[in-house]
């Protein structure tokens, strides 16, 4: 498949490259390859070479991202090796992993183990990760532990987000799409100066439209979008050595919820009601909503699965050049207000309705010293404080099959600071050694945790308030050595840390809100980055991950209640994965990228509750997992051609890129696994040379490849969240 991909992409783009029938065309290209472009990073909060960076980093450029029509979080995973972005249970909320590491979880109170960065701000919490991109300069995506100079919850690495920023003279464009699906999205921008001291920049996107599911029992349409963004930013040179920047954000979603559809027939009320068969087309769902419920949750009885969210915040970053340092100040705010109603049981049923009611506040400030320059000695120090609120209110609907709905609802606050610095010294003209530290201390307190049951009485547990404290070491010591002017060897040995947090479920009883403990990771890691030619370029890397109490989604036995979700610590586990990413550009216009990750992971120690065999049994049963692999994708792979041209004073260009996805293997048990498939999108775009226009046609999931991106069950529905089939669109551009 992956050659059969590979070649259908270079034919292709020979096939458009031919000259039309009957017209007289003279095509033209640059006489000479022009090698690959230098890729700037700001891995360790310093622009640097990519290639000079001893971090396994993959960048994926803003034009990229339009190109592939990239414009959410869940998408990245196409992109770049070892990187997944599943919707958890389908809902709106992400859940990233990184080489393996990663964390399973629904609920909206916990962090991630791969943190997210806007312009050096940090989104703590997963929902918060949601929305458009857009306005995007490039994405950053480090793999492995970053705790030095990212803090904690980076035990899996990082992503970051670096947005484009205001022009020293007028620029303005717009880009609309239009897709088979009905689907209307635009993204513009106005950018330039104000005064010779101050520079602005407003970018708005919307996305409208594009149903592509329908209710099995009614045909009414679901998927559509209903979300607008818009990001302003203010640079003012205050002095030449003092700037302000100053960064704005809106964001509202009202989109359709994803509907999920039946891989197993649904005997609904515990078998007393009708039986809905499996849904062979998989763009087919149910939903439905008991009047009494949808009173409760003060949406209307008819309503279709939906999010309705409003986000928006803003930073002050403050830079003042004294010289031989260079100080920083990074002050953020964040604010989310998510309401989100989710059938989890796919029918009209009241087997599994699901409602979030969360509003999220989040505060942080960074102070950081920096050296100026490229020295021998290149260090960076600073201190970070985050302030994190949550209130939640939480509605699952059981009736149908329980005689009850429930209500979940609880305070979570959560504080930290760190004091934490990165030392690069040059130890001779090829050899630098990298050390870094970090100290953070988090407080996280759950309070008023309520889960009350109506109509009947008596069931969960009232005003439980937990608190656990998180005192972390991080640091990473590493050595870089330039073999070559163009190839760099790197290894370094890291600590990463992830603060422990509670199981924010409806909880039946007191023990299912005790804290999980922190996580730690050690990593072990080696590779090389070496441009072969000007125009070949091959990176690799090999790792080794010791993992300390894993936090694993699992469960628990209670005497009175049996089997009940909790997430819970594996004592021991390990990773150990490779991976090669490589550009190309054999001839002028002609580019190829390649990527590939494997991976494989195994319990080392752990003893997890089987809940078939203690359901069965009446009391608890536990399995040792010991030597079992741990449940994730082992590869992955992924690659793109492009191929641009100019004929007659026209530029054209013709590109497909496809990713494989591996199997995978639940810890559900066999049932929840997902198949592996392959991926392919095209898309080809032309302009006039001497316009700033351009017009393009794109297809995405081009062979209508029939995949799940997750498979769960609640209650008594076993479900899926389908991956969109083939869609086509059109798109146009200009700037002015």
């Amino acid at each position: 498949m992956k050659q059969v991909l590979l070649g259908t992409a270079i034919g292709v783009a020979g096939l458009v490259g031919m000259p039309l029938a009957g017209a007289q065309t003279v095509a033209t290209a640059p006489a000479e390859v022009e090698g690959l472009e230098k890729v700037v990073v700001s891995a360790q909060r310093r622009d640097e070479a990519a290639q000079e960076v001893g971090i396994a980093v993959s960048v994926i450029s803003g034009k990229t991202l339009s190109e592939r029509g990239i414009t959410n979080v869940n998408q990245l995973q196409n992109q770049t090796p070892s990187l997944e972005v599943e919707p958890a249970f389908g809902s709106g909320q992400p859940e990233f992993r990184l080489r393996g590491v990663g964390f399973h979880d629904y609920a909206s109170n916990n962090t991630s183990t791969v943190t997210v960065n806007v312009d050096e701000v940090a989104y703590g919490l997963p929902i918060l990760t949601q929305g458009l991109l857009f306005d995007i300069d490039r994405v950053e995506v480090l793999r492995g532990p970053q705790g030095t100079l990212y803090g904690r919850n980076t035990t899996g690495g990082a992503v970051n987000f670096v947005t484009r920023k205001p022009t020293s003279v007028f620029a303005a464009g717009v880009t609309v799409d239009y897709d088979s699906n009905d689907e209307k999205r635009l993204e513009a921008f106005v950018s330039g100066p104000f005064s010779d001291t101050v520079r602005g920049r407003v970018a708005v996107a919307t996305d409208q439209g594009g149903a592509w599911q329908h209710n099995r029992a009614t045909g009414e349409k679901l998927g559509n979008a209903d979300r607008t963004a818009l990001r302003g930013e203010l640079d003012w040179a205050v002095t030449p050595d003092f700037d302000l920047r100053f960064s704005v954000h809106a964001s509202q979603d009202q989109s359709d919820g994803q509907g999920l559809y039946l891989f197993k027939p649904l005997a609904t009320a515990n078998g007393t009601g009708p039986t809905i068969a499996a849904d062979t087309d998989r763009k087919a769902t149910g939903w439905g909503l008991r009047p009494a419920f949808a009173q409760l949750i003060g949406v209307s009885a008819n309503a279709k699965p939906f999010k309705d969210n409003d986000g928006n915040g803003g930073a002050i970053t403050a830079t003042v050049d004294l010289g031989k340092v260079v100080f920083t100040s990074i002050t953020s705010v964040e604010k989310l207000k998510r309401r989100e109603y989710n059938d989890w049981d796919a029918s009209s049923s009241a087997e599994a309705d699901e409602y979030f009611h969360s509003d999220i506040d989040t505060y942080s400030q960074e102070l950081r010293l920096a050296s100026n320059g490229d020295q021998r000695v290149n260090w960076v120090t600073g201190l970070y404080y985050a302030k994190e609120k949550l209130k939640e209110n939480w509605y699952s609907d059981f009736t149908s099959i329980y005689g009850f709905a429930a209500h979940t609802s609880y305070h979570q606050a959560a504080e930290s600071s760190a004091i934490f610095g990165q030392v690069d010294t040059k130890l001779d003209d090829k050899l630098k050694l990298v050390t870094g530290l970090r100290y953070e201390h988090e407080n996280r307190d759950l309070t008023d945790y309520t889960t009350t049951t109506v109509p009947v009485v008596g069931i969960g547990i009232s005003n439980v308030d937990q608190s656990i404290a998180t005192n972390a070491v991080t640091g990473k010591i590493g050595l870089d050595y330039k073999l070559a002017p163009k190839t760099l060897l790197y290894t370094s040995f890291s600590r990463g840390v992830k603060s422990g947090g509670f199981s924010a479920y409806n909880a039946l009883s007191p023990d299912q809100t005790k804290p999980f403990k922190a996580e730690t990771l050690y990593a072990l890691e080696a590779g090389f980055k070496t441009d072969l030619a000007a125009n070949l370029r091959l990176n690799g890397a090999i790792y080794h991950y010791d993992y300390r109490n894993q936090q694993i989604q699992s469960a628990i036995y209670d005497s009175v209640y049996g089997a009940i979700g909790k997430i819970v610590n594996a004592p021991k586990s390990k990773i150990d994965g490779v991976e090669f990413e490589l550009e190309w550009e054999p001839v002028a216009g002609l580019a190829v990228s390649q990527s590939l990750g494997y991976k494989q992971g195994k319990y080392r120690e752990f003893r997890a509750l089987d809940v078939a065999a203690s359901i069965a049994a009446g009391t608890g049963v536990y399995t040792d997992l010991s030597g079992k692999d741990l449940n994730f994708p082992k590869l992955s792979y992924g690659g793109a051609v492009s191929y641009a041209w100019v004929v007659d004073g026209w530029r054209l260009k013709a590109a497909t890129d496809y990713s494989y996805h591996d199997r995978y293997e639940s810890w559900l048990g066999s049932t929840y696994d997902t198949s592996s498939y392959w991926l392919a999108n095209a898309n080809f775009a032309i302009g006039p040379t001497n316009a700033k226009w351009t017009a393009g046609l794109w297809g995405r999931n081009i062979f209508n490849q029939k995949y799940d991106l997750t498979r769960n069950f609640f209650t008594n529905a076993q479900v899926a969240a389908a991956g969109k089939p083939a869609t086509w669109g059109v798109q146009l551009s200009t700037t002015f």
